[in-house]
């Protein structure tokens, strides 16, 4: 495997744009920050922008639209909730709760992030979509540096090459 090539198992420095292409607006960037940098193949980065950056090599730039399938997937209607605003009266001590608030939510399988949508006297509308679910992204990137995993696949257990 050549060490200057984007392949499973390097660790992968990056400086890039987001935008939608609706509308051109800016989501994300590294601009005036250190370039973004993850290891190929662990889940750390959306399935499309992994896919759209293997084979590059240092130097190269690309430019891709992501759909929402290969992003954040579309917007799942199940992710909204009602929550009854009791269960905010913490919460509401210390601030007032508006739309648009992003808060976390302690859930069994770990914290959930949503973005309280409407309110009422009783209930708080709350949307575990991401916020750029079910939006087509295009991404701007720049390779600046590939380096093979000094972590191979993660597990410390593990000695195999190929893990």
């Amino acid at each position: 495997m050549s060490d200057n090539i984007v392949a499973k198992g390097m660790d992968v420095k990056v400086h890039y744009k987001g935008t939608l292409p609706e509308n051109g607006e800016i989501f994300d960037t590294s601009e005036g920050r250190d370039p973004l940098k993850f290891s190929v193949g662990k889940g750390q980065m959306i399935p499309g922008f992994e896919e759209e950056l293997m084979g590059a090599a240092v130097g190269e730039k690309k430019t891709f639209t992501l759909s929402p399938e290969r992003a954040y997937g579309q917007r799942d209607e199940e992710a909204i909730l009602q929550i009854p605003r009791g269960q905010f009266a913490q919460l509401e001590q210390q601030t007032i709760l508006e739309v648009g608030f992003q808060l976390v939510a302690q859930m069994p399988h770990g914290p959930a992030p949503f973005t309280v949508t409407e309110l009422s006297d009783d209930v708080v509308t709350a949307d575990f979509n991401h916020a750029l679910a079910g939006k087509e992204l295009t991404f701007e990137v720049e390779v600046v540096e590939i380096v093979e995993s000094q972590s191979g696949c993660g597990d410390p257990n593990c000695s195999s090459d190929n893990c």
